[in-house]
């Protein structure tokens, strides 16, 4: 169940969930990935991103993931980038963005810090000993949000990694972690699309 924002508690949080006109939630949520190759459970980390991990869940509940390839697959030796939702470039996406309940092609950028309450958005670090006190950094089965310009993220594309990649940590909005099922997004590629995406809790 979607809660309102703690006006008090979070002030910066709430600011964006007004402006986006989302329901922003207060605490984890596991979703199911039903794809052709199989499923795998994800946690959304809704604690520590409350407006990313809010307008996902719109976007689950709008359908908009139904049926939606995994776009692009980047292959490195060590990492594998597997893209999916709803590229902008798509026809598709330019059809259903009228019907959507979206008003903005991006979402802020969203970052939480270990000894800070509330999350930061709108820009990216690149110190690295900044990068040290990030809560979320890239592991195997991380999901994130695509970015759009320096301090923006997209509100329909998102993407995996298999493997650690502490260069892109600090970037991108990492907003939750593959906890089961990971064998099934390794063998993912550009053939294999999302089934439905279901919300678990």
């Amino acid at each position: 169940m979607l809660t309102a924002c703690n006006f008090k508690n979070e002030i910066n949080t709430n600011y964006y969930c007004q402006k986006l006109k989302l329901n922003c939630i207060e605490g984890d949520k596991v979703i199911q990935f039903k794809t052709s190759k199989g499923d795998f459970e994800v946690k959304l980390l809704g604690k520590d991103n409350p407006v990313t991990v809010s307008n996902f869940l719109e976007n689950i509940n709008n359908n908009i993931y139904v049926n939606q390839k995994f776009y692009k697959i980047i292959n490195y030796p060590q990492v594998r980038f597997i893209h999916g939702g709803v590229n902008p470039e798509n026809k598709f996406y330019i059809e259903r963005h009228q019907t959507l309940n979206k008003r903005n092609p991006s979402i802020p950028l969203e970052m939480k810090f270990k000894k800070e309450i509330n999350p930061r958005y709108n820009y990216q670090i690149l110190n690295p000993y900044k990068i040290e006190d990030l809560i979320n950094t890239f592991e195997k089965g991380s999901i994130a949000m695509v970015k759009i310009g320096e301090n923006n993220s997209s509100s329909t594309e998102f993407f995996f990694v298999t493997n650690k990649i502490p260069e892109l940590d600090g970037r991108y909005s990492i907003f939750g972690k593959i906890i089961s099922g990971l064998d099934v997004l390794e063998k993912i590629d550009k053939e294999d699309y999302i089934k439905g995406v279901l919300i678990s809790n």
